[in-house]
């Protein structure tokens, strides 16, 4: 009677574990779908939202997440359509128009805006955003909103940075004129003199409406409709200084030089404080380009110059990658990157902005940087969709702006 018994329980163990394995392997089709997918619209998640996934009910799923490409979430329900897999689609599309009551676009107002990975302070620092750059705001929660900057890069931004505004609206603020700050460190003061109080703190590329001059000072008006005065000695009509750029090497070097010693800084991309990319960025960028946030996105750009270590080949302006080389077991890493100035030299952010020599034979040979050496870009004349360029694209006017001031 015992053996019948256990005899029993053993079956019932056994069907049970079978039953177990199958359900463990059933295969998620539509799982294979979204994965294939993402890869082709979203392969960088810090650029791209395409947080999909798909729930087994009876004969078929439910597709959950949100997204920020429509044309990707098109994409999989024809493929699912495509292969006679059954789904519901409960895919939330991003912006939440109904959530934001209307205001889609951002305009940040403030010097400088911390972006960071989650919406609280405490969470990592992953970008900033200076005065006057526009945004695209997907969704709040709190006092936070979640947006995307001109270079695509997407995180969490308070309310305390951001002026939120409706299409219309930010349609209106393109249209009026511009004034971009060009001192590293400033002020904007309540009235047309410099001993009158501050309204506020200004770093080189912070862009304000242009109202007017008067007494040697711009009137200008934050996104948010305060009024104050620039001294114009700091500053210059957008469109008149997006005129004057050459985009040549040596200006290049001379805007990274204005930048030494500023503090090593995760995340930053300012005056402020930079990181290595957000340092190129900066150069770059008040230099009338805008670049990939990330190094190891920034590695993408330009035309492949060296590999070898040939530094001879290279250019003022080009990037030097650094990090870790591919092996038959790991993929590439890149972790640092620098802009070469010449003379067998680099500038970099790593602890604070500053100069390193890869010149072998020099007392100051900077072997780590030499050692972990993987390529060198260049980005000047060179085409490439990943940089973009002020004077081509209307990010910060609608193109209808024209100088109307006097000198």
């Amino acid at each position: 009677m015992i053996k019948k018994i256990n005899y029993t329980i053993l079956m019932f163990f056994l069907v049970l574990v079978s039953c177990q394995e199958k359900k463990e392997t059933e295969v998620n089709k539509a799982a294979e779908v979204i994965a294939e997918v993402r890869e082709d619209h979203a392969p960088d998640s810090r650029v791209a939202l395409f947080e999909v996934e798909a729930n087994k009910k009876g004969e078929g799923y439910i597709l959950q997440g949100e997204s920020n490409l429509p044309e990707a979430v098109d994409e999989l329900k024809n493929r699912l359509k495509e292969d006679n897999i059954q789904f519901t689609d409960s895919i939330r599309m991003l912006p939440d128009e109904k959530g934001l009551e209307g205001e889609t676009m951002g305009v940040v107002k403030i010097s400088v805006a911390n972006l960071r990975d989650e919406p609280k302070h405490s969470a990592q620092l992953v970008t900033q955003a200076t005065m006057g750059m526009p945004l695209k705001v997907y969704k709040k929660q709190g006092g936070w909103y979640y947006v995307q900057t001109p270079d695509d890069y997407l995180a969490w931004v308070d309310y305390g940075g951001v002026e939120n505004m409706t299409p219309d609206e930010f349609s209106e603020w393109k249209k009026a004129d511009k004034l971009i700050f060009l001192e590293s460190f400033g002020a904007s003061y309540q009235n047309p003199e410099a001993s009158s109080p501050t309204v506020g703190d200004l770093v080189a590329g912070d862009i304000l409406e242009l109202v007017s001059e008067e007494n040697g000072f711009y009137e200008v008006r934050y996104p948010n409709k305060k009024k104050a005065f620039v001294k114009k000695e700091n500053a210059r009509p957008y469109i008149e200084w997006l005129s004057s750029l050459d985009q040549k090497k040596e200006s290049l070097v001379e805007t990274s030089k204005e930048l030494m010693g500023l503090p090593y800084l995760w995340g930053g991309t300012s005056p402020k404080g930079v990181d290595c990319s957000g340092f190129t960025k900066t150069v770059y960028f008040l230099n009338g380009m805008v670049l990939p946030r990330d190094a190891s996105q920034q590695v993408h750009t330009g035309k492949l110059v060296d590999t070898t270590r040939n530094f001879e080949n290279l250019i003022p302006g080009d990037l030097l990658f650094f990090g870790r080389p591919a092996t038959d077991s790991t993929s590439e890493r890149v972790v640092h990157v620098g802009m070469w100035i010449g003379d067998n030299k680099f500038i970099h952010s790593m602890g604070e902005v500053h100069i390193s020599n890869f010149d072998t034979t020099a007392s100051d040979f900077d072997d780590y940087n030499y050692n972990r050496y993987l390529r060198t870009k260049r980005l000047l004349d060179q085409e490439n969709n990943q940089v973009r360029y002020l004077s081509e694209e209307d990010i910060f006017t609608d193109g209808s702006s024209e100088i109307s001031h006097e000198e």
